[in-house]
């Protein structure tokens, strides 16, 4: 005699969407999707994404301090200590100290950073248009307002 499916337990997967419709499993493997070209260029390069992300951070906005540079660049504060550690050995950043609070820092981008950003930008470039010739100008434009959208009102 078999279990009818009204007997069977109720589990999560139940009350839950599906994988397929989850938000957050559909931004993950949107992620993997975008990245997968970009993590082989930056491979080229010796730098990975988290590098990347502080030296672009730091060459549109500046000197910055550490905590502003962990916010923009979307890193938790210990991440960022490493990856800047790393950076600065590289020669990719500056650290210097902040006249007004001997206590605290300020990080730029190096020469050799900036050049590094310069050579990476054809490849970089290439990468995004192949992406916007895939799914248009508008439909990317949305989607970037729309996850700015979330970013910036969350679910709180």
């Amino acid at each position: 005699m078999s279990q009818s499916d009204t007997d069977k337990p109720c589990t999560a997967a139940h009350l839950l969407p599906s994988t397929g419709r989850s938000l957050p499993i559909a931004m993950l493997r949107g992620r993997e999707a975008i990245m997968a070209p970009y993590r082989q260029m930056l491979s080229k390069i010796g730098v990975t994404e988290q590098q990347w992300r502080v030296m672009r951070v730091l060459d549109e906005r500046g000197r910055m301090d550490p905590k502003e540079i962990a916010e923009t660049a979307c890193l938790l504060n210990p991440s960022l200590t490493r990856i800047m550690q790393l950076l600065e050995k590289k020669g990719l950043i500056a650290r210097k100290g902040n006249p007004e609070d001997r206590r605290r820092v300020h990080v730029e981008i190096t020469a050799a950073g900036r050049d590094m950003l310069v050579a990476a930008q054809p490849e970089s470039l290439e990468i995004a248009e192949k992406l916007r010739a895939r799914v248009g100008q508008d439909k990317l434009d949305e989607l970037l307002d729309l996850l700015n959208s979330l970013a910036e009102n969350g679910l709180e």
